[in-house]
Order: C-alpha cells, then sequence, then structure tokens
C-alpha cells in the first residue's frame, strides 16, 4: 500500500475490498488520521507500508462489525452487567491474575483469537468452533517466541487485554508503540476517551451475542486513564487494581516495550532504549497519577486493591477478597477450578525474565524520583 495515499483513499479502498460502505461513527477518523501522520513521520517506508496495510485491515474488520449490527439490532440490547475491569501498573501480576479469575466459569474472558476476529463468521453455527480461531492457534504455536513468553504468555485462547479491541475505533493504546510516537502520543493524552468506551462497549456486546457468558472480564493497564469514564459507560463497574514497587515495573515494562519494537521494527540500539526509558516511565506514572485522581470520585466499595508481593504468595487469600467485596458467588465448583489453577500455574512457568534498568536510560533514583506520589501513598 502506498505511503502517500490519503485517509479517504484508505477508506475507499476498504470499502471496495469488504464490499460494505457503513463505517458506523465517523469519529474513528480522527485517530486514524493521527496514526497515519504519526506512522509516515517516524518509521521507514518499508516499516510504514507494513503499518499502513495493518490499518487498512481494521478498517475493513470495522466495516464488517457494523454491517453485522445493522443487520442484527439486537445486538445492541444485550445487557453488559458488572463487568470486572483489572487495571494497574503493569507487571503487577495483573495478567496473572486475569486468568486466575478467568478460571471461574461464570466469568467471560476477552479471548485473544476473538480480538483478532470480532467480526461474525458468516454461516458459522452454533457452539462450533471457529475455523478462523483453530487457524490461529496453529499459526502462534509454530511461531512461538520463548523470550517473550518469559514475559507474557499468551495463545489463540487464553484472555487476553480487551484494549486489543480499541483498534477498530483507531484510538487507545494496544499494539506497544503508538503512545511513544508523535503526535499520536499527545493526543492520547489529552482527548476524551468517551468514543472509545463507547464503542468498547458496542464490541462486547457483539462479541456476547456470538458466544453468551455471565460476566464480563476484562483487563488493561491503560483504563487507569479513564476510570471516570469507565463508570460513566458501566456504571455497576468492579475495578480490580494492581501495585507494585515501581523501579521493578519500569524495568520490566521497558523490557517488554523493547521486544515489541523489535517484533514490529526490528532490532534497536543502545542509544534508541536509552531514549525510550524515560518515555516509557512517563507514560506509566502519568496513567497512574491520573487514575489515582480521579477514583477518588467514586466509592470505595467499586475497587479492590493488591500488592504484587501479596499476590504471588498468596492468590487466594486475594480471590476471597475480590469475590467477597463485590458480592460474587462461590460456589463448589468455582472454587475448585480457582483452586486448580493456583496449583497447575507457578511463577515463572515459562522462563524467567531478565533486564536491566540501566539499559534504557535509566536508574533507580530516576524512578523514585517520577514516582514519588506513588511511593508514599497507601495503597503501594
Amino acid at each position: 500500500m502506498s505511503n502517500d495515499m490519503s485517509l479517504q483513499a484508505m477508506l475507499d479502498v476498504a470499502c471496495d475490498a469488504a464490499e460494505l460502505a457503513d463505517f458506523g461513527d465517523s469519529r474513528f477518523k480522527d485517530g486514524l488520521a493521527l496514526l497515519l501522520e504519526t506512522i509516515d513521520r517516524n518509521l521507514s517506508a518499508d516499516a510504514a507500508a507494513y503499518q499502513r496495510q495493518t490499518l487498512a485491515g481494521r478498517l475493513i474488520t470495522r466495516l464488517q462489525m457494523r454491517d453485522a449490527i445493522n443487520q442484527h439490532p439486537e445486538i445492541l440490547q444485550q445487557e453488559i452487567s458488572t463487568p470486572m475491569f483489572v487495571t494497574g501498573l503493569p507487571r503487577s501480576g495483573t495478567s496473572a491474575l486475569f486468568n486466575l479469575l478467568d478460571s471461574d466459569p461464570a466469568a467471560r474472558g476477552l479471548l485473544l483469537w476473538e480480538t483478532t476476529f470480532p467480526q461474525p463468521l458468516p454461516g458459522l453455527k452454533p457452539g462450533q468452533d471457529d475455523p478462523r480461531m483453530l487457524a490461529m492457534a496453529e499459526k502462534m504455536e509454530a511461531a512461538r517466541n520463548p523470550e517473550f513468553d518469559k514475559i507474557h504468555y499468551s495463545s489463540a485462547t487464553t484472555p487476553e487485554e480487551c484494549c486489543l479491541l480499541w483498534v477498530y475505533s483507531f484510538d487507545g493504546v494496544s499494539t506497544g508503540w503508538e503512545y511513544l510516537m508523535e503526535p499520536y502520543g499527545s493526543w492520547l493524552r489529552g482527548r476524551d476517551a468517551t468514543f472509545m468506551y463507547r464503542e468498547h462497549r458496542e464490541h462486547l456486546q457483539l462479541l456476547q451475542w456470538q458466544r453468551p457468558g455471565t460476566r464480563w472480564l476484562l483487563k488493561a493497564p491503560a483504563h487507569m486513564w479513564a476510570i471516570d469514564t469507565i463508570f460513566d459507560i458501566f456504571p455497576d463497574a468492579h475495578l480490580v487494581w494492581g501495585h507494585r514497587e515501581p523501579i521493578a515495573v519500569v524495568g520490566s515494562i521497558c523490557s517488554m516495550t523493547e521486544m515489541v519494537y523489535t517484533m514490529h521494527f526490528g532490532a534497536q540500539s543502545e542509544a534508541d532504549m536509552a531514549e525510550l526509558g524515560p518515555r516509557v516511565m512517563d507514560w506509566y506514572a502519568s496513567s497512574l497519577e491520573r487514575g489515582l485522581a480521579v477514583r477518588e470520585q467514586f466509592k470505595p466499595e467499586a475497587f479492590v486493591d493488591y500488592g504484587f508481593d501479596e499476590f504471588v504468595q498468596h492468590p487466594q487469600q486475594i480471590i476471597e477478597r475480590i469475590y467477597t467485596n463485590f458480592d460474587l458467588p462461590m460456589p463448589s465448583a468455582t472454587e475448585s477450578a480457582i483452586a486448580g489453577h493456583i496449583a497447575k500455574h507457578t511463577r515463572g512457568k515459562h522462563g524467567k525474565h531478565d533486564y536491566r534498568l540501566e539499559r534504557y536510560g535509566l536508574t533507580p533514583d530516576i524512578v523514585c524520583d517520577r514516582f514519588s506520589f506513588y511511593l508514599d501513598h497507601p495503597l503501594v
């Protein structure tokens, strides 16, 4: 796809490919235009062309999702009741807790393959395995990266961060690099997230209509940017918030971001990484500042907090606190499923994640200074 293709030309190409014309709410064009400008300003010609091709595919998916809603308006009558959002600093055990919570049969986790193929497959019968899921599972196993598995193990059928659905609104942060580049990064920090979360709700309704569940289980550190918007769109939401000492958080998430960069754009230099570190640190510190400030507007019972060390040592204790606080049932089948998951999934199962904070142009003192507002917080 040509790098000089205009936004309108991309929309036209997607419409031709999908044989559809209704994109729904036009506000998605704001983020898409900035993404196009960002990739052209920051990436090589080859990398920009690849990212444009990716965006074109998401436009096609958006058309297909909107077409399904147009054909089946009852989709938007689906009730999204008491969804649970897991958030907090990345690398604070949120993924492990998320997977543990998903072992409850009543939890309706968002699976990785569903974020890639949220649109219905015509002709698929109820209960039939989706061939797109099967193909994705096979492809992921063939291309598995053991080093990335040490940081964040996933498969086509494991629950994944719900921010991956935001790509179809061309908003938010999902693939781990967009927020670090301009002008998209600055736009993200200042824009109103209401549009994105309204569409997020519609996308959950679309998936629930295809594969029903009892209670949505969702997760993303980026939710800290929009706690107020979450409660506006999902008034009965439950939030679980993970906390961890920031030096370990920043070093680990910088290492993960480097790996994401490498997968997208090739190996990075020491100089590139020394420049990346402060930007990654500030993004997560800023999101935490906003999240902690905004949550004070809401009743404390809407939140459950936990610490990383506590989760590593006493995961069952945290589960019990979550279920008690949110008045969730804990039948024997749920209790057994959770206990079985804890027994099978020990920390470091996929290998130890090694990283050096100094590689990213940071020191413990720099991190502590940026997170000084948090180190004295009673939740840490």
